[in-house]
């Protein structure tokens, strides 16, 4: 990781942001350069996964995809977005789970269905005690395609709803949580939001196809959510990148982390010690 990253660095408007709405929009975190060749890597996959027999009218869930090219590798530790990561979550971090997401139209009529929200995490929501629920984590979302406008597939959050932890659904099955909204966005958007934010996948009713990759970043204590196949990786990333894919020496290591276990804490204590906290 270079120096230069810390020009990219949690701002105090930024984590005041974060804090309060639960989310943060990073315009033109990718090039428009980047978004090509992201989005030919991803119609690459779609088009394999098409040929395997997916539905083309239904939308791709695909985790575990960061071994399939090394541009998605590239964004694991990418300097414009990692310093705001480790500012919201500090150094003891990895990447537990990731998933690209492609959304062909729908060819359906648009309608006002309730959507399927939720806070992410599964049996975590259920388990933990505390009210509001602890953070534990976060998600990058990039957009490679243009979402500007409602309807075409966005995604969809409740500002400020990240210290609820329940939220009234329609008895009716129509319409949203109240003060929903769509997230509209450009190509090469970074959207990060609070594992706590209330959320939901809407369908497209438009003729574009949405594509986004999620990166999850979470405590090097929580166990990954996907099965990433990501060890074979090591030997070409270095220190950093290995702790962000999960290397580790033991796992005691995950709770009390020696400093050889966590790289990114070194690098900050050289580079911005101000940055490096408990």
């Amino acid at each position: 990781m270079e120096p230069s990253s810390l020009q990219y660095a949690l701002t105090e408007e930024e984590r005041q942001t974060f804090n309060k709405t639960g989310y943060l929009i990073l315009e033109n975190a990718l090039s428009p350069e980047q978004v090509a060749a992201l989005t030919k890597e991803v119609d690459h996959i779609f088009e394999t996964k098409v040929k395997a027999g997916h539905d083309t009218t239904k939308a791709l869930f695909h985790p575990n995809f960061i071994p399939d090219h090394q541009l998605f590798l590239d964004l694991l530790d990418y300097e414009k977005v990692l310093p705001k990561v480790w500012g919201i979550l500090g150094w003891n971090i990895y990447l537990y789970h990731a998933h690209m997401i492609v959304t062909p139209p729908s060819g359906a009529e648009q309608n006002d269905k309730t959507f399927g929200w939720h806070q992410d995490s599964g049996r975590m929501n259920i388990e933990m005690e505390s009210e509001p629920r602890p953070r534990m984590s976060l998600k990058v979302a990039y957009f490679l395609s243009d979402i500007s406008e409602p309807g075409r597939g966005n995604f969809w959050i409740v500002p400020n709803s990240h210290l609820n932890n329940t939220m009234v659904r329609p008895e009716s099955g129509i319409g949203q949580l109240e003060g929903a909204i769509p997230v509209c966005v450009k190509p090469g958007t970074a959207v990060f939001f609070d594992r706590r934010l209330w959320h939901a996948a809407s369908p497209n009713w438009s003729d574009i196809t949405r594509k986004v990759l999620f990166y999850g970043y979470g405590y090097r204590w929580i166990r990954t959510k996907d099965d990433m196949t990501v060890q074979d990786l090591y030997p070409k990333c270095d220190p950093i990148q290995r702790q962000l894919l999960g290397d580790g020496i033991n796992c005691n290591g995950y709770y009390t982390p020696t400093d050889e276990e966590v790289p990114l804490k070194i690098w900050l204590k050289e580079h911005a010690p101000g940055q490096v906290g408990k």
